[in-house]
């Protein structure tokens, strides 16, 4: 999020000279977006996720004109500075065995489709002929299926990052690596922020203090602890930012190829990203083809899905997870799994968003130069483009979006006893 706002303010100034980015940690080793499974889509139920999807899918397609390196910084004959960010547009495979999910399926589609996504609904017989050879349509009741027959996948989430702040730095934006420590507010009313303090990485190891028009919460999981840190003592009550850390994990298996007993294959190197809707378990193919190999993960039960404090937290793997919940319905949909070994798992966290689980987007409503690009829910790296894109054009424009109307993702809807409406999104996943 913080590179895309930099190098989407820097094009549209036409230089990034006076855009600076703080990075924490600039081995990213940590970071959400790269330790996400990649996934690019467009099948959402709110308009304006749709939209943001949109725009990430043709970010992605020209991220080779976008993001290359400028033709000075480049030798002539020198193609392999060309960005490819690896785009796998094998497609989202969302399944139903309700009536109910079905319904949404079909409301989805009517707004997807109406805003030229490629998306088609697949009713059984024609879930069997697509897919059937791998997927066990009939003995799972399956209703309904939604596939992104293009401009779905996965990406390289690592390659989208380093090539944004790459382009950004291409572009004059400059990157410091440090802590935020805190901010200046101006009196009386201590609603503007004139200044960021900022403890750089050693050999410096020093604060230096940046003068500042606008200040862009970009932290992701952070994104509260940063606002509390920026305020410090310095204001009496704010609104704080209702984004937590949630931790997911991602199991990555080999599937024996052992098929010779079963009507059913192994699903192909290019099978799309698929989705239990009931369960929202997922799994997709990763590496070479023929590998036999996958990722998956599922979202934990609300009762066991904590917020967590620090980064220690994400080298506890939660193996329960595969083996009582994701791997019983990777079998029950895909027969070949029953023979499947977890070879390694990570762990990262969601920027949680614990009103609505939907983005944050524009000024907080306490601090009049405070922009927030927070609370993505799991949807961030998709959505990166087009949030970086609106959040420079409120600070290009007045306050005003140019592109895409994104105010129903202001702060305003979620201020407590102010009649606003969480967003209500059926693409949650």
């Amino acid at each position: 999020m913080g590179c895309s706002t930099a190098y989407h303010l820097a094009t549209l100034r036409g230089c990034g000279k006076g855009i600076t980015v703080v990075e924490r940690d600039p081995s990213y080793r940590q970071c959400s977006s790269c330790l996400s499974a990649g996934g690019i889509r467009q099948q959402f139920s709110l308009l304006e996720n749709i939209q943001m999807g949109l725009y990430g899918r043709d970010f992605i397609r020209k991220a080779g004109m976008y993001l290359s390196p400028s033709a000075k910084d480049v030798d002539d004959d020198d193609s392999s500075c060309a960005v490819d960010l690896q785009f796998k547009e094998y497609g989202y495979l969302f399944l139903t065995n309700t009536n109910s999910g079905a319904r949404q399926l079909e409301l989805s589609n009517e707004k997807q489709k109406s805003l030229g996504c490629d998306i088609e609904l697949l009713h059984p017989n024609q879930l069997d002929d697509k897919f059937g050879s791998w997927l066990n349509v009939h003995g799972n009741n399956i209703v309904m299926g939604s596939f992104g027959k293009s401009g779905e996948g996965w990406i390289d989430p690592w390659l989208l990052l380093k090539s944004m702040k790459d382009k950004a730095i291409d572009l004059g934006v400059t990157f410091v690596h440090g802590d935020v420590v805190g901010a200046t507010l101006a009196p009386p009313d201590n609603t503007l922020f004139t200044s960021i303090h900022v403890k750089l990485a050693k050999p410096q190891n020093f604060v230096a203090t940046y003068n500042i028009q606008n200040v862009v919460n970009a932290a992701g999981p952070q994104a509260s602890k940063v606002l509390d840190l920026l305020v410090g003592t310095g204001k009496d009550s704010f609104y704080p930012i209702p984004v937590r850390q949630r931790k997911r994990c991602i199991f990555y298996f080999h599937c024996t190829d052992d098929t010779s007993s079963s009507q059913y294959a192994i699903p192909p190197y290019n099978a799309p990203l698929t989705i239990d809707a009931s369960t929202n378990v997922y799994f997709r193919p990763e590496g070479s083809p023929n590998n036999n190999t996958f990722i998956c993960g599922v979202s934990p039960p609300s009762e066991a899905d904590p917020d967590y404090d620090n980064y220690e937290a994400l080298e506890i793997i939660q193996h329960e997870l595969f083996d009582d919940i994701i791997w019983p319905v990777l079998y029950q949909y895909v027969p070949a799994f029953g023979g499947i070994k977890v070879k390694s798992s990570w762990a990262g966290f969601y920027e949680y968003n614990t009103v609505d689980q939907n983005a944050i987007i524009g000024y907080h409503p306490s601090f009049q130069n405070m922009l927030l690009i927070n609370g993505f829910s799991g949807h961030g790296l998709m959505q990166s483009p087009a949030a970086g894109r609106a959040v420079a054009e409120l600070i290009e424009n007045h306050g005003k979006f140019q592109t895409l109307d994104l105010s129903i993702f202001s702060f305003d809807r979620l201020l407590p006893g102010g009649g606003s409406t969480p967003v209500r999104e059926e693409g949650i996943v």
